[in-house]
């Protein structure tokens, strides 16, 4: 696990800062590069149908659900010992760091090795094979990548010294905030507030949650 950092708060840190330091990090060119190869295999593929229409509006509706999932079973995995092996990977350790110092800049982002050797290979083969048409599969690969870099942007930004200045950026910062700072095993979505956490019952009153003394130190003991 790193040192923590020593980093103080950056007074008057604006959009154009957050911005310029963002494009320093590896993971938004990596995933923004495939959001352009997948626009322009989008356009000359052509074959646009009302379908198409669909894609998008399900996975806006499933994305908080998804970010979920990766929360809770990927990047909060325990290792574990299976047949002498342990099996703790990347994203999971990556993570625990992430809790252990979430002001280290470089930690905020998915790391740009489990991108390409295997977050966007399997991203690519579910487009290009799991729908029934390429067209479409298409739309699923601009869809997923466009959702990628707001992913990348929202949880930098929320960790950045960059300050809430409207209700629905604040309700979300002050949501992830909580999780890092309150409680690890609530609040897990990252780009919305007060929805799959609602639903799947991980969005508590924080007047009503104890600060969780293993926040920074995800699995140890209590």
């Amino acid at each position: 696990m790193s040192t923590p950092t020593t980093r103080t708060a950056r007074k008057g840190f604006t959009l154009a800062d957050a911005r310029r330091e963002f494009a320093k990090h590896p993971s938004p060119w990596v995933i923004g590069a495939t959001l352009v190869g997948a626009v322009t295999a989008r356009i000359l593929v052509g074959d646009w149908q009302p379908t198409d229409a669909l894609v998008p509006l399900v996975m806006i509706a499933l994305f908080p659900f998804f970010e979920w999932i990766i929360h809770v079973f990927i990047l909060h995995w325990r290792p574990k010992r299976i047949a002498g092996l342990t099996i703790d990977p990347l994203l999971a350790r990556e993570h625990r760091a992430h809790h252990a110092d979430p002001r280290d800049i470089p930690l905020i982002f998915i790391p740009w090795k489990s991108l390409i050797t295997w977050v966007l290979p399997l991203t690519i083969v579910v487009g290009l094979f799991a729908f029934p048409r390429l067209g479409m599969g298409l739309t699923y690969l601009v869809t997923i990548a466009t959702m990628g870099l707001i992913y990348e942007w929202m949880h930098y930004l929320i960790h950045s010294d960059y300050k809430p200045k409207t209700r629905l950026y604040r309700a979300i910062w002050r949501n992830h905030r909580n999780h890092h700072y309150k409680n690890e095993r609530y609040w897990f979505t990252v780009t919305t507030a007060n929805t799959a956490d609602r639903v799947l019952g991980t969005c508590p009153d924080p007047a009503t949650v104890e600060n969780s003394p293993t926040a920074k130190n995800l699995h140890a003991a209590a």
